[in-house]
């Protein structure tokens, strides 16, 4: 076990290594260019890759690109730069191509506030690209889950053959505090399924194999065709009605089959709580400060964390509306999430939100004046 001080960004690098990361292909952007620096360093320690693209579409490209050789890849941006990698975002889900993206948020829309905090790309995460698809979106609130949930991100992208996204902020990615790596032996790394056929039966999208079909590595003896278009099980693009329907549904299936296993929530004094706040990120801090100062006043307020932003945690938040009087959802944005919520509660109890777009983050008075405001405490 080692024990470090360092920021967000960094241990993200850290992580992404110790996951297995091979390739990094990125462009300079605040407030995510710490990853990018560090991993520059580390990578060439280890005979993996670093290259600095020309912009953030070329970036995901090239992680495309290298992820298909075999090589678990990343790439690391904010607000701008994520903008740009939404179509690349799409073929990746469409050519079920491994691989993490960190989006460090900053104020937005454009160029916004470069050096300032927030979490406005919720929804772009979930449904930035095109067409009907699934996302798997991952927020830490600390540099510890920094290190370990980039570890998972990677795990989730190749066990189910999907780009996921490590969906940060600018607080936590600059914030500074202890990181406890943990020994090798207690970290679970899951590799992708690679193929156990000859290169002249393979079929990159054999769905014999389940909804996830293995994947070989270009440069191996494999040759076979990744494509943005609908396709078949050999890759090659096809205007069917019928196998169409049974690809898209697939892409889905083997996220929302999975969803269980891969929504995780955390909980602070929720056991007796009568008011829940839902956060994450950055602002579950706040919240959970707020909570402390609620509760010395008597006030029994509680904490629903999301972890993993997409797919959305409705039946957790569903399950706790039953018990409390009110939902306060605290964001870093104008209540992006709302509807979403509101949708899980589905009337049970009241939805009320706490939100900042000003570059600042959400503080534990914030949200006490809010439940103040809205008459839910005295």
């Amino acid at each position: 076990m080692k024990e470090l001080v360092i920021s967000g960004n960094e241990a993200i690098a850290y992580g992404a290594i110790r996951a297995g990361c091979c390739f990094f292909a990125g462009y300079p952007i605040t407030p995510s260019s710490e990853v990018a620096e560090v991993i520059s360093l580390e990578l060439p320690k280890i005979g993996g890759r670093f290259i600095q693209m020309e912009d953030e579409i070329a970036s995901l490209a090239a992680v495309i690109g290298a992820s298909l050789t075999g090589e678990k890849s990343m790439t690391a941006t904010s607000g701008p730069g994520f903008s740009l990698m939404q179509e690349h975002i799409g073929f990746a889900i469409m050519g079920e191509v491994p691989c993490v993206i960190v989006n460090v948020q900053r104020g937005g829309p454009s160029t916004g506030l470069p050096t300032h905090a927030s979490q406005g790309d919720v929804m772009q995460a979930r449904w930035g690209t095109h067409g009907d698809h699934e996302i798997i979106a991952i927020s830490p609130s600390s540099v510890q889950e920094c290190y370990t949930f980039i570890i998972d991100a990677f795990n989730l992208s190749e066990e189910f053959r999907t780009p996921v996204i490590f969906l940060t902020d600018e607080v936590i990615a600059h914030l500074r505090e202890k990181l406890v790596i943990p020994e090798d032996n207690s970290i679970n790394v899951i590799n992708r399924l690679k193929s156990n056929v000859p290169p002249e039966e393979y079929k990159p999208f054999d769905t014999s194999y389940g909804k996830i079909p293995p994947l070989a590595d270009f440069g191996s003896g494999y040759r076979f065709h990744i494509t943005g278009l609908t396709h078949d099980e050999t890759g090659f693009p096809t205007d069917d009605s019928k196998k169409t329907e049974l690809l898209l549904n697939r892409l889905r299936d083997k996220i929302i089959d999975n969803r269980d296993r891969i929504v995780k929530t955390d909980s602070f004094m929720l056991e007796d709580a009568e008011i829940a706040i839902i956060a994450y990120g950055s602002v579950a801090r706040s919240a959970k400060e707020a909570i402390l100062i609620a509760r010395d006043k008597g006030i029994k307020l509680g904490l629903l964390r999301l972890i993993t932003i997409w797919p959305f945690a409705d039946k957790e938040i569903a399950d706790m509306a039953k018990n409390v009087k009110a939902i306060v959802l605290a964001e870093m944005n104008l209540g992006q999430l709302k509807s979403t919520v509101e949708a899980a509660v589905k009337g049970t109890c009241d939805v009320f939100t706490v939100g900042r777009a000003d570059g600042e983050i959400v503080t534990p008075s914030n949200i006490l004046n809010k439940l103040k405001e809205v008459g839910i405490v005295h």
